[in-house]
C-alpha cells in the first residue's frame, strides 16, 4: 500500500486538523456538554431513560479524545484507551438510534451514527494490521464527523442540549 507522502504530501486533514487543533475541539465540545448538562439539571426528571447512556458514552468519548490525541502512540495504554474510546463511540451510535425526533423520525445525525458504526471495526482492524496511517485518518475523520460535527448539531435547532445550554 502506497504511503501518503510517497502520494505527494499530507491529505488535507493532516494538514488542517493536526491532533492539538481536534484535542482542542474535542474539549471545547465536552465543557458545552457539561454546561449545558449542568444548566439542565433541573429538567433531568423529564430525559427518557435511553437519553443517559448516550449521553454517558459520548461524554466519555469526549474526555478521551485529547487524551488519545496527545498522548504517546501504539503502547499499552493506547491500545486500552483506544478500545474504551471505540466502544464509546460504537455505544453513542447504537444507541442514538433509540433515539427519535418529536416525530418518531430520524433525524441527520443518523446518518453519522450509521457512518460510526461502519468506521469503528475499522479503526480497529486499521491498528491492528499497523496501518498506521489509514488507522490515523479513519480516527481523524471520526473525531471530525462523529463527534464535532454531530456535536455541533445537538445544540441548535431546539434540541435537548441547546435548550438546556442557550434557553
Amino acid at each position: 500500500m502506497a504511503s501518503v507522502a510517497a502520494a505527494g504530501g499530507k491529505a488535507w486533514h493532516e494538514r488542517l486538523l493536526p491532533d492539538r487543533a481536534l484535542a482542542w475541539a474535542a474539549l471545547a465540545l465536552l465543557a458545552c456538554v457539561l454546561a449545558a448538562l449542568f444548566r439542565g439539571r433541573a429538567q433531568f426528571a423529564t430525559v427518557p431513560t435511553v437519553v443517559w447512556p448516550h449521553l454517558l458514552t459520548i461524554v466519555l468519548a469526549l474526555a478521551l479524545t485529547p487524551v488519545m490525541l496527545l498522548r504517546r502512540k501504539g503502547d499499552t495504554r493506547h491500545r486500552v484507551l483506544g478500545y474504551i474510546w471505540v466502544a464509546a463511540m460504537f455505544g453513542t451510535a447504537a444507541l442514538s438510534f433509540r433515539i427519535r425526533t418529536a416525530n418518531g423520525g430520524f433525524s441527520f445525525i443518523h446518518i453519522l451514527s450509521i457512518w460510526t458504526v461502519i468506521q469503528v471495526p475499522l479503526i480497529v482492524w486499521r491498528a491492528r494490521q499497523h496501518n498506521i496511517v489509514g488507522h490515523r485518518r479513519s480516527v481523524r475523520g471520526m473525531v471530525v464527523g462523529a463527534l464535532l460535527i454531530a456535536g455541533f448539531f445537538t445544540f441548535p435547532f431546539d434540541r435537548l442540549l441547546g435548550h438546556w445550554l442557550f434557553g
